[in-house]
């Protein structure tokens, strides 16, 4: 949520900047809304002083024996004025912070003015895609006799799931492992579990609600959201706390399955693993001061980059523009690694810095020094990487001309030194 200070100055700034994004922000309702606001907060406290000066007149009156019948009547006549003034200024505050819920971040300035993917900004490319002496094949048609099963699945659930066997599944949780032991014991991540349902709070702290409600799998007989993503539930682990300065930066890693119903993507990626409905990631989550979540943001990225260079896999470094831009973030990269099966780049991983978007809606700060009023953090996570794509990645990449898998070598020990998916 942005500082609601920023809607009380220049309305047409603050809406320019959030076109950039592509949100049209509501100017006269917003402008209609903060006047009567403050009209009827004046009125309110006008009452309310009126009242407390009245039943002070009350007692002077009492204590002197005077009558006090046409004293009490004024102060019942103001008391349903205030009462009502006092409902009519709830639901305008009410409808702005329902209004502000729905505006997204602003985009940092370092980020590309575009309107789409199109107009993303490369940084940086690292490796070389692998030339093939024959016609590489996507994953898909690598699966069946590799031990990803789409149609068992589909057959169990429905589409976009999978069903893994043998050495593919246990390939798939040698990636969480390796990913996992990476973060936590050379980039300094705290390893972390986490439910893997939610309450609606958790969901508006982060953002995904009140917008995103159609994307998420609920629960309703217990009020409950499978989590879409790990960022949910580890970073509303300070939701309404307060932590000192010493405590920072607090960095967690944490592995989870997630699950998406894609009703913003229909149609897109229904081939193979790129977009399922439960999906496995290992995410990385920071919390710092201000001042250095930029250089955080860096080093996050850097991190789930890590990941790919160990696994030799092609990549490039995109910053996205301000048109594609999650809507709590202020600036994002994406990774996306080569897949030769598509002859192309696919996201991989999105590491994004939120600022302090995210603990004003969750109320999560920092106290400088004892006695200091408390402070806001900013928040950033990134997938580290996203395990299903990962997959897909090694499949496409590492693939023989006799339709066996190579293993990356730093898989090897998870695997107990297998080399090869036969």
């Amino acid at each position: 949520m942005l500082d609601s200070q920023l809607f009380r100055q220049d309305l047409n700034a603050l809406a320019e900047k959030l076109a950039a994004k592509g949100f049209q922000l509501p100017i006269e309702r917003l402008s209609n809304l903060e006047t009567e606001r403050k009209s009827c907060q004046t009125k309110t406290q006008q009452l309310q002083s009126d009242r407390n000066n009245r039943s002070k007149a009350i007692g002077k009156a009492k204590a002197s024996g005077q009558d006090i019948s046409e004293i009490m009547a004024s102060v019942a006549d103001l008391g349903e004025q205030l009462k009502q003034s006092e409902e009519r200024l709830e639901e305008i505050q009410r409808e702005l912070q329902s209004i502000l819920l729905t505006v997204p971040n602003l985009p940092h300035e370092s980020v590309p003015i575009g309107k789409s993917e199109e107009n993303n900004r490369e940084e940086r490319r690292w490796g070389t895609p692998k030339q093939f002496d024959f016609t590489p094949k996507d994953h898909v048609d690598l699966a069946n006799q590799k031990g990803l099963d789409f149609e068992t699945a589909a057959k169990i659930t429905g589409a976009r799931f999978v069903v893994m066997k043998g050495n593919m599944a246990k390939l798939h949780r040698a990636l969480i492992q390796f990913m996992l032991d990476l973060h936590s014991k050379e980039h300094g991540y705290t390893e972390i579990y986490v439910p893997y349902m939610v309450n609606a709070e958790s969901l508006l702290g982060t953002g995904q609600l009140p917008k995103f409600e159609a994307d998420l799998f609920s629960i309703p007989q217990q009020g409950l959201y499978l989590i879409p993503t790990a960022e949910v539930p580890v970073t509303n682990i300070l939701r309404d706390e307060i932590v000192n300065l010493e405590e920072l930066p607090l960095k967690f890693v944490c592995h989870t399955p997630c699950f998406r119903s894609e009703a913003g993507a229909y149609g897109k990626d229904t081939r193979g693993m790129i977009r399922q409905h439960q999906f496995e990631k290992v995410e990385l989550v920071q919390f710092v001061t201000p001042d250095r979540s930029y250089q955080a943001l860096e080093e996050l990225t850097h991190h789930a980059e890590t990941i790919l260079q160990r696994l030799d896999l092609p990549y490039r470094t995109m910053s996205l523009c301000s048109g594609d831009l999650g809507f709590s973030a202020a600036k994002t990269y994406d990774l996306e690694v080569w897949l030769p099966g598509q002859q192309k780049y696919r996201e991989i991983s999105s590491c994004s810095n939120f600022e302090a978007f995210q603990a004003r809606r969750m109320k999560a700060r920092f106290r400088k020094a004892q006695g200091e009023k408390p402070e806001l953090l900013h928040t950033l996570n990134g997938s580290g990487l996203a395990v299903g794509r990962t997959l897909v990645a090694i499949l496409e990449n590492y693939q023989q001309s006799d339709g066996k898998i190579a293993i990356p070598s730093v898989l090897q020990p998870y695997l107990n030194g297998l080399q090869v998916l036969e």
